[in-house]
């Protein structure tokens, strides 16, 4: 039998298909009084809002009932529909807003179909143009939220800025065509299952979603068998058409850029902005996308960053205490969901600027309990130390986990202050060879360790530091390589190993397609065996005092792994590429005139550079 909330939900639904032909700006319930742990509030969770296509968006809204008087509305869009997302606008009616969660196209009460990220830009703007028209609307609007939820807030302002609209606060906000589902170019597979989760049903397929052997044992299959990436599916048994059409867009062509910003589109952007992001979080890559953008095309942008040692999740809300086996300094203990509150009553109510915010640039250094802040990314660091791969044997032993989980010795090679445009490394990768992988940092899913997952590929360390120093911003440098085919991907990881030998991840990976590590708008594949260069512009930040004694690690590595593409270097559209397409195994030449800028905050070398 259905339950009660189940009939009622039907019943207005079918209300809906009635009514839908008539043109109506929406379908909405009368306020309902709720009185929750001792207040009371106006509640309607069943509201439509018709956009100017004519899809219904559903949204649902909480006032305090003893605030008569108009005010400014927070405003939470996602595709991720739970029950407790009325929470968050209960939330923002107890600190004396109008809280208001709205719904991707076809979630929750909508009837249309469910369409992630193509539709949000032009629905935002309406969901913000309909709340100016309600009469508790004092014509003032804050958005908030991470991941997807900080992309449909950039996405809101494409065409035009709404008039209302008065400040947004992305965290780790998603870049379609940027920073997911691809990095540089790398399809990476965990966007798989996230098209289930999201449109299997109008709330979340958490069943599916959360069904971490299926996705696991569906990947290695994959690997195995070594059928093409858009073929993922078909193993699957599932169709998967979201997941596919990304697939169709490999560069960041048209189909990416209608759907979000480009360019001169962050020109009109004068709103006060705070974005929120993490060391370790997936999302940084976005979040810095658009920072960096804003700052480029609007020389008057008033757009702050906040930035620790935080995960995906945690910067978003309430940081982990521990991430990953690193216990966090007690200052980068900040409850970000009520900082971010405090930037509403800032820009809404005339309160301070939070505290924490003393300049644009706001970033924890790990290991010295203190916040830094400056005024732009370029004065992060004061200076630079630039290092160059070397074939050289830095003399230091380490323990080394191999693909197949035994430990191991194993050696770094240097880092050193000299070049050699003639010398190199070689690193062979049999794509045909299924038993083993190049290996990433899924081998290593901790912080702090013991050992370094080395896997096929090469890792390369400085001489000791002969006291502290502060490493604080975004790696920078030049890979110079020649491979035997036209295309290849790689992750660079970054490291300190303390004097003990202990491994301290100090960021996630950067990886790229060497055919777009210069323009993800092109694809410019290589000539096999002629050395090129491959830029590394785009790492994500960190800050960390590397400690006396510590060394810098710098591992360099092809991909051959099931958690993302592997591509077979035919130069063909890597999706399409198979196990069919490995005749011959990838030979890259890693030279030693390739080179890394660290970022310090002085003028600061190892005590010998070998």
């Amino acid at each position: 039998m259905k339950s009660i909330q189940s009939l009622k939900a039907s019943f207005f639904l079918l209300l809906v298909a009635l009514v839908s032909c008539n043109p109506i700006k929406e379908v909405q319930q009368e306020p309902r009084t709720v009185s929750r742990e001792g207040k009371e509030y106006l509640v309607q969770d069943s509201v439509l809002i018709s956009t100017r296509d004519g899809a219904k968006i559903s949204a649902l809204i909480v006032r305090s009932k003893a605030i008569e008087e108009p005010q400014p509305a927070i405003l939470f869009h996602t595709i991720y529909t739970r029950k407790k997302d009325i929470n968050r606008a209960y939330e923002a009616a107890d600190k004396g807003y109008v809280g208001i969660v709205s719904y991707t196209r076809g979630k929750n009460l909508s009837p249309d179909e469910i369409t992630p990220y193509v539709h949000e830009g032009k629905d935002v703007y309406d969901v913000i143009d309909w709340i100016t028209e309600q009469e508790w609307s004092n014509n003032e609007v804050g958005m908030y939220g991470g991941s997807y939820v900080g992309f449909v807030q950039w996405a809101s302002m494409k065409e035009k800025v709404h008039p209302a609209l008065k400040t947004i606060v992305p965290s780790v906000a998603a870049a379609p065509g940027i920073a997911e589902p691809m990095e540089n170019g790398v399809y990476f597979n965990f966007h798989y299952p996230w098209w289930h989760y999201v449109t299997n049903n109008k709330t979340l397929d958490t069943v599916s979603y959360n069904n971490g052997k299926r996705w696991n044992d569906l990947y290695f299959e994959w690997y195995k068998k070594g059928v093409a990436y858009k073929h993922l599916d078909s193993l699957d048994g599932t169709p998967n058409s979201g997941f596919n059409q990304k697939l169709e867009h490999p560069t960041f062509d048209e189909y990416w850029k209608n759907m979000t910003l480009y360019k001169a589109d962050f020109s009109k952007i004068n709103i006060p902005i705070l974005s929120t992001t993490g060391y370790y979080d997936g999302g940084q890559f976005g979040t810095m996308h658009y920072l960096k953008s804003h700052y480029q095309f609007n020389t008057n942008a008033e757009h702050f960053l906040l930035i620790g040692p935080y995960s995906h999740f945690g910067a978003q809300e309430l940081p982990e205490k521990n991430i990953l086996g690193y216990t966090i300094d007690p200052v980068a203990q900040v409850n970000i969901k009520n900082l971010i509150f405090d930037w509403f009553d800032y820009i809404f109510k005339g309160a301070h600027k939070p505290a924490l915010l003393k300049d644009k640039i706001n970033y924890q250094v790990m290991g010295s309990n203190r916040w830094k802040h400056v005024a732009s990314l370029d004065k992060i660091a004061t200076d630079t130390l630039k290092v160059y791969l070397s074939k050289q044997r830095s003399g230091v032993a380490f323990k080394s986990t191999y693909n197949t989980g035994n430990l191991g010795v194993n050696e770094h090679f240097s880092l050193s202050d000299s070049s050699d445009a003639t010398g190199y490394l070689e690193q062979e990768i049999d794509f045909a060879d299924r038993s083993q992988f190049s290996w990433n940092l899924s081998g290593n899913p901790t912080i702090v360790s013991e050992t370094l997952t080395v896997g096929q590929g090469f890792s390369f360390a400085t001489a000791p530091f002969d006291e502290d120093v502060e490493l604080s911003g975004a790696v920078r440098g030049v890979l110079n390589v020649s491979i035997n085919k036209k295309d290849f991907d790689c992750n660079v990881l970054l490291y300190e190993q303390t004097a003990d030998g202990t491994f301290f991840s100090l960021t996630l990976p950067f990886t790229t397609r060497a055919s777009m590590a210069k323009d993800i708008e092109n694809r410019n594949v290589l000539t096999p065996n002629k050395k090129t260069s491959i830029p590394i512009h785009n790492f994500r930040m960190t800050s960390k005092i590397i400690k006396k004694g510590s060394r810098i690690v710098v591992l360099v590595n092809g991909i051959k792994h099931p958690f993302s593409q592997i591509n077979y270097g035919t130069g063909k559209d890597v999706s399409e590429e198979t196990i069919k397409d490995a005749t011959t195994p990838l030979k890259i030449k890693w030279y030693t005139d390739s080179y890394i800028h660290f970022p310090v905050a002085k003028s600061i070398t190892p005590a010998s550079v070998k």
